[in-house]
């Protein structure tokens, strides 16, 4: 099986992902900055990633049965980093 490289490479959408310093020292991915701007979350106004969960969480409350597996994903992904970049090793 033959892969063209060039081809999968020119399809990997690098600015999703690429960290974005927002202030207070907070660095999102413009993937996740696009999500919560579509749930109207302020994240701009946090102080900490933890709060930036906090409002999700209350996303999460308000819009109970609602599928919101884009936001899920990315509460994942800001979680995760603040645990490595939070927590003593």
């Amino acid at each position: 099986m033959e892969f063209n490289i060039e081809k999968i490479v020119s399809d990997i959408d690098f600015l999703s992902n690429e960290l974005v310093d927002i202030g207070n020292g907070i660095m999102l991915t413009n993937k996740e900055i696009t999500i919560l701007d579509k749930y109207n979350i302020n994240y701009a106004q946090c102080g900490t990633l933890k709060e930036i969960l906090l409002k999700i969480e209350e996303v999460f409350c308000d819009e109970c049965g609602e599928s919101l597996d884009d936001l899920d994903d990315i509460s994942i992904s800001i979680a995760e980093r603040d645990y490595y970049e939070n927590t003593n090793k």
